[in-house]
């Protein structure tokens, strides 16, 4: 059975208090051994990862990155390398997220370099896939993601997939209040690991596939109860350490 696996992807929020706060509110409700089952990640913005992970120390949550550079090192001003975040005890990167894509115009090929530089440091990437609201509407949402699958595949082999997670995030669904129905998350991750099963047969029913789409405490235990929906990456709700301990603790009961 594969481990559950939420992760909170705070974006570019958060001032010091209120990182302070929240990470108490989060440290006190999911420390308990009743957690120790799943997978939890905290993704703060870069300037609060150290303090996040002082904070975090002895509680069993794990600490993630929300972007990383393509290079290893180098004269890239301004950039974060996979090897400082590991340096400083980071274990996750997302990578690939709707946003990065949209507003950094970060192509497949770019995003591959991401990948396999964050592997090759010891890093688990979340790799994020999904459609707009007009290529669903178009009906091309399976070959969207394929293509963003492949391209990965045809970089750097099909077994970087062993070292990541993947996390289908419907981008009309990103920040809008709009969800996928359980029904529609669960086709996309049924075809995902279909996708990775041309590949690899066993590594497509162990790879961790996570919902990204508008995931709260009303709607995570519908989702969760589907049979490829490992987890969830959280934008909005995992700002709220209340609700994001009962989106947690949905993924817990299942």
């Amino acid at each position: 059975m594969r481990q559950k696996l939420i992760a909170a992807n705070w974006k570019m929020n958060g001032s010091a208090l209120q990182v302070d706060a929240l990470i108490e509110g989060l440290r006190s409700k999911l420390s308990n051994p009743r957690f120790q089952n799943s997978k939890i990640v905290i993704c703060p913005s870069y300037i609060h990862i150290e303090s996040v992970l002082v904070k975090l120390q002895g509680s069993g949550l794990q600490v993630g990155a929300q972007d990383v550079s393509s290079y290893a090192n180098g004269a890239y001003t301004g950039q974060i390398s996979a090897q400082m975040l590991a340096d400083i005890g980071c274990k996750y990167v997302i990578i690939g997220h709707s946003e990065r894509r949209q507003y950094c115009f970060e192509d497949n090929a770019v995003i591959s370099k991401k990948l396999i530089t964050s592997v090759y440091f010891g890093l688990t990437p979340i790799f994020c896939v999904g459609e707009t609201k007009s290529e669903r509407e178009q009906g091309v949402t399976e070959e969207v993601i394929s293509k963003q699958i492949v391209s990965v595949v045809e970089a750097c082999g099909v077994d970087v997939f062993a070292k990541a997670t993947i996390a289908y995030e419907p981008i009309w669904a990103i920040g809008t209040g709009l969800t996928a129905t359980p029904e529609q998350a669960q086709a996309v991750h049924a075809f995902i690991r279909h996708c990775l099963q041309a590949y690899d047969r066993e590594l497509s029913s162990k790879i961790t596939i996570l919902y990204g789409g508008s995931v709260n405490a009303k709607n995570a235990s519908s989702l969760f109860a589907q049979q490829d929906i490992d987890g969830g990456l959280v934008g909005g709700a995992s700002l709220n350490a209340e609700e994001f301990v009962q989106i947690c603790e949905a993924a817990v009961n299942r």
